[in-house]
């Protein structure tokens, strides 16, 4: 059989290449689609089924009618001879993939919007389903026939145009085409419907984008979606959506970042923290399945501020805390999606996974790990306590006033407990100006034996506990493991999520809940509880994105990543509870 790199070199796929432009630019926008069907039925069955079966988990399937109609909305113009797209969308062999051309300027570009077609992935960035669900402890779950609620949950940023726009220097190795959002919004809208999540969290979604184009798509695939734009001027913010037939909203809380007056939370970084009820199929009969919280952020980027990094984690684990609690004091199942602008290993992710983070003295520059700047003579480092109590949240990431709650009782105050404060100590006090008059002022006034001490002497039965606040230290108590590994075994290279500056870095993380088992230098290990992980999408190499000339390219309209994982959450009878 041919290879790829022998058919990317033949001379005669370049005539036929030429060959196919020609006939392309003589055919009407309204032809070019059935042309392209055309071209692959002339393929031979076996070539056909080949490249079908090749990769289940990378091509985009096509577009049915229901599929295309949230698209209704868009306004669009065609451009046939788009070299940024001809050179990869017909080929004339179906395993030949002709290579990406440069990027050059194009005069008097129109913007492109790819036939209604099937979209292939470039044979390089095809990315495998990992199937989990052949681990012991959920083969131990299927051999007790306990069912699971099986779901999806995706998280994705998405490149917000005005931050393309406003960074056009990053992307300088795209073709200018492949930037435009009217190319890249359907590529974001097919990718999404090909993986078919559940629960889809987005990050640097643009507000008007959201409202004009894809929260009514997203309805129309049958999603329920709530948005939350980054403070100030900011124009992009973060999404959560959930498929309305599989999950119904308990509670919704948007968080915001910034603080007034607080130099550690003056950035305009926001999250949203969702408790969602699993919708049980009919005829289960007498079943439950427990809430689950799913939360979404994107972190400050600047890598030289890990101390406002830090607080805006803590921030959103405190409003995770609170949501997820339940009555008895244990937490729901919970999901924490997001761009955390952190890498692997860094202190903010071990703080995630090991839920303890001793900061004093740390370099803030050091808390994400993005970059090195140890070489600077005078670099801010994080002290304690990294926020003010005035934040009211304690350094267990948890809000005061739930914390520690009050007793029902405690502002009901008896009438004899009320009558102490007639007898307070100033009261017993000679002012020190007082003048003495003989005879008259000359003795000093004595607390009478039968008075009972002043209300500040008497102990409170049920005091406020103090809480810690210099410690220097940071935790909380949610039990968090990543989904992805963050190596790839098989290439013996690291997964990233992106490529800026064509660098590979994995900044993007779908945490969720599981049971520490053991502590083991400093790592905790974990096993799955209630929620189980089923499955995930796996993700690249850095080389392997190069081959592809990086983030954002022809097949992939964003510059990351989308991570996809398969959870199961256990089913209870009510029988036995």
């Amino acid at each position: 059989m041919t290879s790829l790199s022998d058919l990317n070199t033949s001379p005669e796929v370049s005539r036929c290449a030429d060959q196919q432009h020609s006939e392309l630019n003589a055919l009407a926008p309204s032809e070019l689609q059935d042309h392209a069907v055309a071209e692959m039925a002339r393929l031979p069955s076996e070539e056909t089924a080949a490249v079908a079966g090749s990769a289940p988990w990378a091509a985009v399937v096509p577009q049915t009618d229901h599929q295309t109609a949230g698209y209704a909305g868009i306004s669009v113009e065609v451009l046939n001879d788009d070299p940024a797209v001809l050179a990869w969308s017909l080929a004339c062999d179906a395993e030949a993939v002709p290579p990406v051309l440069p990027a050059q300027p194009i005069q008097d570009a129109v913007p492109f919007y790819p036939v209604s077609m099937e979209v292939p992935y470039h044979e390089i960035l095809w990315r495998d389903w990992e199937d989990l669900s052949v681990q012991p402890c959920v083969l131990e779950q299927v051999s007790k026939n306990t069912p699971l609620f099986e779901f999806r949950v995706m998280s994705y940023n998405i490149l917000a145009q005005d931050l393309v726009e406003q960074g056009l220097d990053l992307y300088v190795h795209c073709h200018p085409d492949i930037l435009n959002w009217n190319y890249r919004l359907p590529n974001l809208l097919q990718e999404i419907q090909h993986w078919d999540p559940d629960v889809l969290c987005l990050q640097e979604v643009q507000e008007n984008h959201y409202w004009e184009q894809l929260e009514p798509t997203f309805k129309e695939m049958g999603f329920a979606c709530f948005y939350k734009r980054r403070t100030g001027t900011k124009t992009d913010g973060c999404a959560v959506c959930y498929k309305r037939s599989r999950f119904q909203l308990i509670s919704l809380s948007p968080i915001e970042y910034f603080r007034p007056g607080l130099d550690i939370l003056n950035r305009d970084n926001v999250g949203l923290v969702l408790l969602l009820q699993p919708v049980l199929p009919e005829g289960l009969g007498l079943e439950a399945v427990s809430p689950l919280c799913v939360a979404n952020t994107h972190v400050l980027f600047n890598p030289r501020r890990g101390d406002i990094k830090l607080a805006q984690v803590a921030l959103l684990l405190a409003e995770i805390d609170k949501i997820a609690r339940t009555t008895e004091g244990s937490y729901y199942p919970v999901i924490l999606c997001g761009d955390l602008n952190s890498v692997p290993d860094s202190p903010l992710y071990k703080f995630i996974r090991n839920g303890e983070l001793s900061y004093h003295g740390m370099p803030a520059w050091k808390v994400s790990g993005q970059e090195d700047f140890s070489q600077q003579l005078y670099s801010r480092k994080l002290l304690a306590p990294l926020w003010p109590s005035s934040l009211g949240v304690t350094d267990k990431c948890q809000y005061v006033t739930l914390c520690q709650p009050k007793k029902p009782g405690r502002r009901e105050y008896s009438r004899d407990f009320l009558l102490q404060f007639r007898f307070c100590d100033v009261a017993c006090e000679r002012p020190p100006q007082l003048v003495l008059l003989e005879g008259v002022t000359d003795a000093k006034p004595d607390r009478p034996a039968h008075w009972p001490k002043s209300a500040a002497m008497v102990k409170d039965p049920d005091p406020q506990p103090f809480v810690p606040r210099c410690s220097g230290v940071i935790q909380h108590g949610l039990n968090l493991t990543s989904v992805y590994s963050h190596f790839l075994p098989q290439r013996g290279r690291p997964e990233v999520t992106t490529m800026p500056m064509g660098l590979g870095a994995t900044v993007d993380y779908i945490f969720y809940s599981a049971e520490p088992v053991e502590n083991r230098a400093g790592r905790r290990l974990y096993k799955d509880g209630a929620l189980k992980l089923l499955g995930r999408l796996s993700l690249l190499s850095e080389d392997v994105l190069l081959m592809a000339n990086g983030l954002p390219n022809p097949f992939c309209s964003s510059d990351h990543l989308c991570l996809l994982a398969s959870f199961g959450l256990e089913i209870s009878s009510l029988r036995e509870s």
